[in-house]
């Protein structure tokens, strides 16, 4: 397989994917693509790893099988190597957590223009809206109601990592960029999150990129 990606630095949909390809543990070529650039335009324009996805990342590709979409990434592998590597194996946490990563990949569009992801970065006063806000105590609420239903197991939502920590990994590196203040319980699990190996992973590898996108540099508006 191969993974096409955007820049660690500032692409949430392609951290998303490459968690999902770690937490399958198959073997994976990573190929950065850096965003908005002239490497960018080209690989848009003539690029078959992108052409399917119309330029967008993460791009998957198995054999001849191409897949898109982080959400549909993270389907894919599961039924590659079985559900329950990615999934709550009881009913109701599954069916909680599937509902959450549904949520996350659809909606919270306030939070993802104002606060756009830049792990380097860390913004002191951040001037979010109301709207955003909303998005926020929406998250916090999910994140409460999985960590106290289903959290026994372990630090994260439901209790192991699975593919809600995946979807929600961005929003971890979003609240700690811009600063966002968040109850013990939630600053606990985002710290289980950033210091999670695979976290650590990408964040090094991101603080280590030298390409910078400057639409994503300003604070948060």
């Amino acid at each position: 397989m191969k993974l096409i990606l955007g820049n660690r630095n500032y692409s949430s949909w392609s951290l998303r994917g490459w968690l999902a390809v770690k937490q399958s543990g198959l073997p994976c070529e990573e190929i950065i693509v850096p965003m908005f650039g002239e490497e960018w335009d080209q690989a848009r324009g003539a690029d078959d790893a992108l052409a399917p996805s119309h330029g967008k990342v993460p791009v998957l590709w198995d054999g001849e099988a191409v897949v898109w979409d982080s959400l549909a990434i993270i389907d894919y592998l599961a039924d590659k190597v079985g559900r329950d590597r990615f999934w709550p194996k009881q009913d109701a946490a599954r069916a909680m957590a599937r509902s959450m990563v549904a949520e996350m990949h659809s909606s919270y569009m306030a939070l993802r223009r104002q606060c756009p992801v830049n792990i380097r970065k860390r913004v002191t006063g951040a001037k979010i809206d109301e709207e955003a806000r909303g998005d926020i105590l929406r998250i916090l609420t999910l994140w409460a109601e999985a960590r106290a239903r289903f959290g026994a197991g372990g630090p994260f939502l439901f209790g192991s990592f699975c593919a809600a920590d995946i979807a929600f990994a961005p929003v971890v590196s979003r609240f700690i960029t811009y600063g966002i203040g968040v109850p013990g319980f939630a600053a606990a699990y985002m710290q289980a999150v950033w210091e999670h190996e695979w976290m650590r992973a990408w964040i090094t590898a991101a603080e280590g990129e030298e390409w910078v996108i400057e639409q994503f540099e300003g604070p948060a508006k």
